[in-house]
């Protein structure tokens, strides 16, 4: 049985926008967004996604410090496109999602970079444990719409995703890239 995948997330997690006089509130357009993830089995990459997941953003460039981001994710709706690696993340070795089925990623503080690029400094709880993640990320605003997009790289076993036989990086490996593509647009 192929398996392969972490998430989170997160993951992802990420997902803060902008506005441009004070910390606003975003929507996110999910029809224009993607929550996933990028791994390898077997020694083949694949990626999958998140079709049920949802984000609270409050974010603005000039008001870091009162910009926050809150992302809960169905874990049980990770979707890779295998059947046998899709009907087997549910399980206890991978998400246990009848016992954990949410990932939770928020984020209170935020980095400037410059040009457009920033972090968000926050934690992961996954499977029942948390972690903390930086999540680096572009983010463009224009006519009151902005598009976020950032990875994170995690180690999926720091999160007990993939244990027993699946701890063996040579059948699953223990990077997982949270890849997060948001659209959003300025809440009133």
């Amino acid at each position: 049985m192929r398996l392969s995948y972490l998430f989170a997330p997160v993951l992802a997690a990420g997902l803060m926008l902008a506005s441009a006089a004070h910390a606003a509130t975003w929507i996110v357009d999910h029809g224009h967004s993607r929550l996933g993830f990028k791994a390898v089995a077997e020694g083949a990459a694949f990626e999958g996604t998140f079709k049920s997941w949802d984000a609270q953003i409050v974010f603005d460039p000039k008001a870091l410090a009162s910009s926050h981001v809150t992302v809960n994710v169905d874990v049980a709706s990770a979707a890779t496109g295998d059947r046998d690696r899709d009907d087997s993340l549910p399980a206890d070795e991978w998400f246990a999602v009848k016992r954990f089925p949410k990932a939770v990623f928020t984020a209170n503080r935020f980095v400037d970079h410059g040009g457009g690029r920033y972090e968000a400094i926050g934690e992961l709880v996954l499977k029942g444990v948390r972690r903390p993640v930086t999540l680096p990320f572009t983010l463009t605003i224009a006519n009151g719409v902005a598009k976020m997009q950032g990875q994170a790289s995690l180690d999926r076993t720091a999160f007990n995703v993939g244990s027993g036989k699946w701890s063996n990086p040579d059948q699953v490996a223990h990077a997982v890239t949270v890849v997060v593509d948001i659209t959003a647009k300025a809440g009133r």
